[in-house]
């Protein structure tokens, strides 16, 4: 069985899509690593406050990638973004911070650079280093008490926790406050997550990629367009289907549905520009549409940032890779909202098979 097999049966959907046009198959090396600890030169940590359900969950590239990032979303709350535009000079980031909290969520990244300064990984300049630290953040203020956020002490208690061993997904770190499914009121809503996955080639081409799911919308199975979680009916014991509301039911619609913004990361081992890895995270955001129902919307910060390593070393196709990732981040989706777990007044996926 092949490592994208192993990790999750929607491989289908790659086989149909990416490798089919591409050519390829994928390894059936096995690893230790998982998601997006599979790229070589990646850790993840996750810290999540046990005072309400918030958290973060930081990227750390000790020895620097190239970076890109494309936002869709019309409400994001983001940091070091105009950094990686690739006219700009920095080519290298160190890490990137996802988070819950909505804008008070940035001051995670403070910890995180506090963490890399202490360890001398940054933009080496005279005197010391400069850590460079992307970080966008989600809105779940609504769960629970909204002075609960977290802080520069969140961040850096996750860069401490990161590690290159399997990615922890679910109800934690930037998925841990994180709720789908609100088109239609807090109500009827249910829980998000965090979820990542990873595919091998026998090229020795990697591509992962981690999202944290806090959608104004439904979660589709792109293999079958059926859902997966969402907006619930009236009576919170079945899924009521957006798509079906938008269209026929509009009234059912809450107006300005908050606590939204869907935050994706994807990487690859591949030798990328610092324009490649913008239009990587580009096509990576076909995944948000063909996963999330609707997605990119008014009220999102719908954004995601690419990671290219360069361990691969061969020239890239960036078209391939992107390719890949967008089914990646879909799969990362469903992973996501499969793993998690209901908190009060947020019933998960496997609370309604």
């Amino acid at each position: 069985m092949s490592v994208l097999q192993r990790v999750h049966p929607l491989a289908t959907t790659i086989g149909a899509l990416a490798l089919a046009i591409w050519g390829c198959t994928v390894s059936t090396q096995t690893t230790p690593r998982s998601g997006l600890t599979a790229v070589d030169g990646l850790k993840v940590g996750h810290h999540t406050l046990t005072a309400r359900p918030t958290g973060c969950t930081v990227i750390l590239a000790e020895k620097g990638a190239v970076a890109g990032v494309d936002v869709r979303g019309s409400a994001p709350g983001t940091r070091e973004t105009d950094l990686l535009d690739p006219v700009n000079t920095v080519e290298k980031v160190h890490a990137i911070v996802l988070s819950g909290g909505s804008a008070y969520g940035l001051d995670t990244a403070t910890g995180v650079m506090r963490y890399l300064e202490e360890n001398s990984i940054g933009f080496p300049i005279g005197g010391g280093v400069v850590p460079i630290v992307p970080a966008a953040i989600l809105f779940d203020l609504g769960v629970g008490d909204f002075k609960i956020r977290p802080d520069a002490a969140c961040g850096y208690a996750a860069s401490k926790a990161a590690s290159n061993g399997p990615v922890e997904e679910g109800n934690i770190g930037a998925g841990a406050g994180a709720t789908i499914g609100k088109m239609a009121g807090r109500d009827r809503a249910m829980k998000g997550g965090l979820g990542s996955v990873h595919a091998e080639f026998p090229d020795g081409l990697v591509v992962a990629a981690l999202v944290a799911v806090n959608a104004m919308g439904d979660v589709i199975d792109p293999s079958t367009g059926r859902i997966v979680a969402g907006t619930r009916t009236a009576d919170g014991r079945g899924l009521a289907d957006v798509r079906t509301i938008i269209m026929q039911r509009p009234q059912e619609l809450e107006q300005l549905p908050l606590q939204n913004t869907t935050l994706g990361v994807v990487a690859t081992n591949a030798r990328l520009t610092k324009a490649q890895a913008k239009k990587l995270a580009e096509m990576a955001h076909d995944g948000f549409a063909r996963a999330i129902v609707p997605s990119h919307t008014s009220m999102d910060g719908d954004t995601i940032f690419a990671l290219a390593t360069g361990t691969h070393g061969a020239a890239a196709n960036v078209d391939r890779i992107g390719a890949i990732a967008a089914d990646l981040t879909s799969q990362a989706i469903l992973r996501a909202v499969r793993a998690a777990r209901s908190i009060p007044g947020y019933p998960a996926a496997s609370d309604l098979r």
